[in-house]
């Protein structure tokens, strides 16, 4: 009997139903004048699956040790299986593999997950890209991701066990449940819509306002409430009724800043130590009925209309002051009453195309006489 048995291949030599050799490869040439042997031929790449793989681990470890290397993490452990520099399989506990260390250097490395669950980065890089035996799910790591201005919250069955600041990180997801939580870090605006209040004085309006919302300790913002920013909003609803309900109409629209400052005073009284602080809080619009509108401008018209009425009398007492004050002067001083008519003149003749002028007999100085006379003094 002659076979040829490939690199990357091995040859199981079976006698009476009993594995006694591995051969390597070449050309062999075994005498079976009886039948009693066979070779089975099998890759010797990656994995040794064959079922004579556990009958030569029990029956002929020594041909188990030359050949192959078997992998089998105990409880609470897992393996990580190298092929030469690169990580090849990863094996949960319960899980037996076999790997031909025929053609590369085999390197097993044992995980105690319960004691040291989390993965540095360069385990990470190295053994996120490794196969898995068995099934693909749950994932036998939990890759995390945290963003800038994020902080991470990562549970192991629904315990919070670490914050993490941002980066990549990867845990071991082995008897447990690995989640995370993502929290931002940075003021948050919440805007509360527009809600029905009723005024001091019996008016219906809708106010709708902004606030800033920022965590100060991730942890007890997890904890504390299961959704901060509804637990913001809520609270501002209530403070906003209070600070409205409590004041006038006109109490509301003249003095905006009290009442936002009362609104953020009761909402961070409320808030308490839950690891959250309201960084701003104002009113954004006040919206009315459409009536009411309507009359509050009526009302804004005729105060502009009476502030327009005030300034022009002012303004015609000013100028009736101005020309009193003129004519005492020209009345004490009959030159400058003079220069103000010659002014006068220069100022018709302007407007004038053409002047005909008959002067007589008395010629243009004549004129000039008549239209210009300057009284002597008294």
């Amino acid at each position: 009997m002659t076979f040829v048995i490939a690199e990357n291949q091995r040859g199981l030599l079976i006698q009476d139903g009993r594995i006694i050799d591995v051969l390597g490869p070449g050309r062999h040439r075994i005498s079976n004048w009886l039948g009693r042997k066979s070779v089975e031929i099998v890759d010797a790449i990656g994995l040794f699956n064959s079922p004579w793989a556990e009958i030569m681990e029990k029956r002929h470890p020594e041909l188990a040790q030359a050949n192959f290397e078997t992998v089998q993490p105990g409880e609470g452990q897992v393996c990580v299986v190298w092929l030469g520099e690169r990580a090849a399989w990863i094996v949960r506990p319960g899980q037996v593999i076999r790997v031909w260390k025929v053609f590369d250097t085999v390197r097993v490395d044992t995980f105690d997950v319960l004691e040291r669950p989390k993965l540095d980065k360069r385990e990470l890089v190295a053994f996120e890209k490794a196969a898995t035996v068995g099934p693909a799910t749950p994932a036998v790591i939990a890759t995390i991701s945290v963003a800038e201005a994020e902080a991470g919250l990562v549970f192991f069955d629904g315990e919070l066990v670490e914050t993490l600041s941002p980066g990549r990180y990867g845990y071991w997801q082995i008897g447990r449940k690995v989640t995370a939580k993502m929290l931002d870090t940075r003021p948050i605006p919440v805007e509360v819509t527009a809600q029905e209040i009723l005024t001091k004085d019996r008016v219906s309006l809708r106010v709708t306002l902004t606030s800033f919302v920022q965590i100060t300790d991730v942890r007890l913002a997890a904890l504390s409430t299961p959704d901060h920013q509804g637990h913001v909003y809520k609270l501002v609803q209530f403070a906003v009724r209070e600070a409205v309900g409590g004041r006038t109409l006109d109490e509301l629209l003249n003095d905006r800043e009290s009442v936002d400052a009362q609104i953020v005073a009761h909402v961070r009284n409320q808030l308490g130590d839950i690891g959250v602080r309201v960084a701003e809080l104002g009113i954004k619009d006040v919206i009315l009925p459409g009536e009411m509108r309507e009359l509050i401008n009526k009302v804004v018209e005729a105060e502009k209309v009476a502030q327009a009425n005030l300034i022009r009398r002012r303004e015609e007492t000013a100028a009736t002051r101005s020309l009193l004050n003129t004519a005492k002067l020209m009345e004490d001083n009959p030159t400058l009453l003079r220069l103000k008519e010659l002014e006068t003149l220069e100022r018709v003749t302007e407007k004038i195309g053409r002047i005909d002028v008959h002067t007589g007999s008395q010629g243009l100085g004549g004129l000039l006489d008549q239209l210009v006379t300057l009284k002597p003094r008294d």
